[in-house]
């Protein structure tokens, strides 16, 4: 699955899409702890969910993209053989 972040410029509209597309519950908020809860044991993920031009979302966001970029990191580790990659 590819996630296209095109445009995506704050953590509410980067959580937004991931509430939308992944299928998150509807008490998902704009948090990472919710991020990683929702996608190690709540939802059904992919064996790969990419995210697709992430530079601005980086740009706007550089604390928000640190976290990420972590979350990834350990969501590889969690998950194996499913990951979360930038493309």
């Amino acid at each position: 699955m590819t996630l296209d972040l095109t445009g995506i410029t704050s953590k509410a509209a980067i959580h937004q899409l991931f509430k939308e597309q992944l299928g998150f519950e509807d008490w998902y908020g704009p948090s990472w702890d919710a991020f990683w809860d929702s996608v190690v044991a709540i939802v059904e993920m992919p064996e790969q969910l990419t995210l697709t031009n992430w530079e601005e979302f980086a740009r706007c966001c550089p604390r928000d993209m640190q976290i990420l970029r972590q979350v990834i990191q350990d969501y590889a580790v969690e998950m194996a053989p499913k990951r979360i990659v930038l493309a």
